[in-house]
């Protein structure tokens, strides 16, 4: 069985990116802001990793990192966020509030597998 991998991003392309290079591996969710992801999650029966991007519109991916940490069903569930900012606070911020990764955009999606994949094989282990 796949693992599932759910993509919070408010861009079109940067989900059909992530969609198309993961789609073979993993089972793809997207989603395009935190709130559309909270609702999928509380319906959801399971997600593996999640990969949310910084700056969305209704609930951003600070606010849903806050959210995710949160509640007991997801508080452990690996999260990477995706920014189009450098901002060493933003990144800092991210990271005290829970965030696993965090990948600036532009970015490779190898580079983005491969963190996934670590990740994933410590939380497995």
């Amino acid at each position: 069985m796949k693992k599932k991998l759910l993509v919070i991003d408010d861009e079109p392309a940067i989900q059909l990116i992530l969609e198309h290079f993961f789609s073979t591996e993993y089972e793809v969710v997207l989603t395009a802001n935190g709130r559309e992801a909270l609702a999928w999650l509380q319906n959801s029966t399971r997600v593996d990793v999640i990969v949310a991007d910084y700056e969305m519109p209704l609930m951003n991916g600070l606010d849903f990192v806050r959210e995710l940490r949160a509640s007991p069903v997801h508080e452990n569930t690996p999260l990477l966020m995706l920014s189009g900012t450098d901002e060493t606070s933003k990144k800092i911020l991210c990271l005290k509030q829970g965030a696993d990764d965090y990948l600036v955009k532009p970015f490779n999606p190898e580079e983005l597998e491969i963190r996934i994949k670590k990740i994933l094989s410590r939380v497995s282990a």
